[in-house]
């Protein structure tokens, strides 16, 4: 680039994507090419504009399609919290490395499609665009995509992490043990007599409570795993929950 100079900071829990040479810097200065707009520049450096929240001119609030002018300084904040996201039912789309994380929000009822295999990040931004599903990953490449309708970097390898950072973030309305975890399907009631067909015969002996997948007609019950299960759901609905529970 040679263009206007122009100064920029980050916020602190931006500094992870900024680029090793200008991390961490209070302020840095970055030569622009008179024509791209700020948001380009942020994400030249390094962040997702999934990530960030204000962009503040000289003080000012100012739109990430704003063409930065020589001298100007500019200041990128992270995004807000709980994040609102307008045009369309809260949903999300998970790539193919957070399989578990996609598992445990449809244990709590939140909409998390899921796909199993790499489609690849031009099918992911696509469906995301097509479905209005903010896609949620760990690559940043993937979150800079300009089709994607919505995006937001998961910020931990960790599943009990992830999954508090997506909660926290988005506050989505909680309705334990309505989904289907294998697929997204919603689940209902089902008569024992009904999935008997599908039930090894210890479990006919030992349950009576059933639920099944109107989708791809799945059946649940509470077996070896359930305490397990309910512990993150006590936990999820303990932090999150509240109002937002269904």
């Amino acid at each position: 680039m040679n263009g206007p100079e122009i100064t920029i900071s980050f916020a602190p829990g931006l500094q992870l994507f900024v680029e090793p040479g200008r991390r961490h810097r209070a302020r840095t200065a970055v030569v622009t090419d008179g024509a791209s707009t700020l948001g380009h520049v942020v994400e030249s450096l390094g962040v997702p504009l999934t990530e960030v929240g204000r962009l503040l001119v000289d003080g000012r609030e100012t739109a990430a399609s704003h063409v930065p002018g020589a001298g100007e300084t500019v200041e990128v904040e992270e995004v807000a919290r709980p994040q609102e996201v307008p045009g369309a039912p809260l949903r999300f789309l998970l790539d193919v490395h957070l399989g578990t994380l996609a598992r445990r929000l449809r244990l709590l009822g939140v909409d998390a499609a899921y796909e199993s295999e790499d489609i690849g990040d031009p099918a992911l931004a696509a469906l995301s665009a097509a479905q209005r599903r903010v896609m949620l990953s760990r690559d940043r490449g993937l979150l800079r995509r300009r089709e994607l309708w919505a995006g937001a970097y998961v910020y931990s390898d960790r599943p009990d992490d992830q999954l508090r950072d997506v909660l926290g973030r988005f506050a989505p309305a909680l309705a334990p043990w309505t989904r289907c975890t294998a697929c997204n399907g919603r689940l209902q009631d089902a008569d024992k007599d009904a999935v008997r067909e599908q039930l090894e015969h210890g479990t006919q002996r030992t349950y009576d409570v059933f639920a099944q997948c109107t989708a791809c007609g799945r059946v649940y019950w509470r077996g070896a795993h359930h305490a397990r299960l309910q512990t993150i759901v006590d936990e999820a609905v303990r932090e999150f929950g509240g109002a937002h529970v269904r």
